[in-house]
């Protein structure tokens, strides 16, 4: 395991990389970088290198995550890694096959601040910031586990674990790799954030025009101060004008995501709510029947509700869809997995 505060490979932008290797022929740098980013290599991997260059970059320049817990559904098409960092803290990646893509969801934070209630991370708190390569070295891994099935990863979504734009710059720095180094066009990398409103004046600045998902979840103020506590300091009407900025500046489709909770946030009131946001921002709509968990008791909304509110929506000329809820029994929820290894760990 990595030791903490010690750079793991991923870490090193390429001016650091070279360096590291100072003293090493000019070309090795191209040819390390082209290994871990085009060829999607460990150092051992790398046979156009010395064996000691080899030995020496394995020693000196670790991986960042040592798998604690995996899991597979859907006939093996969606796989969600529980990876232990070098201070021994957790974080989740999940990757999910689909005819047309591969998507990896990516963690930002190891935990979350936000305090979301039904959310399984928000239950179990903050831990840390991931640093760059932490993130990136997610992307690397669902990258390879594509490849191994003679697919491509094509889609990248910053809706794991924690808030990124809680941690702007690590998390743009890894954006910036994913999509020069990695190879992913912009257009298929999306940020999620649950409305911290700095995050997204700065994402509508950025020369990457990557899109932006909000986590909505409800549309009057007082609902959502209670499932989103974060909309007490960034209430609705200054949340949808920053979104109005990021439409405006990019010209990208907004999306907005709404877990499904029953008798909650699946009312008649809260879908014309809704439409009355979403209509004049152009804004998709992603419904998601809630995953169960353990801390938060009310149950997701029944396949007839989520139908109900769907039909309502699109009756109201709002552009929705119901994402289809993968990995349930797998704990592929936010947080689910780490939560459960937790419970299970021996006292």
């Amino acid at each position: 395991m990595t030791p903490p505060g010690v750079p793991t490979r991923h870490d090193l932008d390429r001016t650091a990389l070279a360096e590291h290797l100072d003293g090493e022929p000019g070309y090795r740098v191209a040819q390390v970088w082209d290994g871990l980013y085009r060829r999607l290599q460990v150092p051992a991997e790398m046979t156009d290198l010395p064996k000691a260059l080899r030995a020496r970059l394995t020693e000196e320049l670790p991986g960042a995550l040592r798998e604690a817990a995996a899991s597979e559904s859907d006939a093996g098409e969606t796989v969600k890694w529980l990876w232990a960092l070098g201070d021994g803290t957790q974080v989740e990646t999940v990757v999910m096959a689909y005819r047309d893509r591969v998507t990896a969801c990516v963690s930002s934070q190891a935990g979350c601040a936000m305090a979301c209630g039904f959310c399984a991370t928000g239950q179990a708190g903050f831990d840390r910031h991931l640093t760059t390569g932490e993130i990136v070295e997610q992307v690397v891994v669902a990258a390879r586990w594509a490849r191994d099935r003679a697919r491509r990863l094509s889609n990248v979504v910053f809706m794991g674990m924690g808030e990124p734009f809680a941690n702007y710059d690590r998390t743009w720095a890894a954006v910036e790799r994913i999509h020069d180094d990695l190879g992913l066009s912009s257009r298929h990398i999306t940020l999620s954030t649950v409305g911290v409103v700095p995050g997204i004046h700065r994402l509508a600045t950025e020369a990457l025009p990557v899109n932006l998902a909000v986590s909505l979840h409800a549309a009057d103020d007082d609902l959502r101060n209670e499932l989103v506590p974060l909309n007490r300091r960034y209430p609705l009407d200054v949340l949808t004008e920053a979104c109005r900025r990021y439409v405006d500046a990019t010209r990208r489709r907004l999306s907005f995501e709404w877990a499904l909770i029953a008798d909650v946030n699946d009312t008649d009131e809260q879908a014309r709510h809704l439409a009355g946001i979403a209509r004049p921002l152009g804004a998709h709509v992603n419904l998601i029947p809630l995953n169960p968990t353990p801390g938060y008791a009310t149950r997701g909304s029944s396949p007839a509700a989520v139908r109900t509110f769907h039909e309502r929506l699109r009756a109201l000329g709002v552009n929705a869809t119901v994402r289809r809820t993968r990995g349930t029994e797998i704990d592929a929820a936010c947080g689910q997995l780490r939560a459960t290894a937790v419970a299970l760990r021996p006292r």
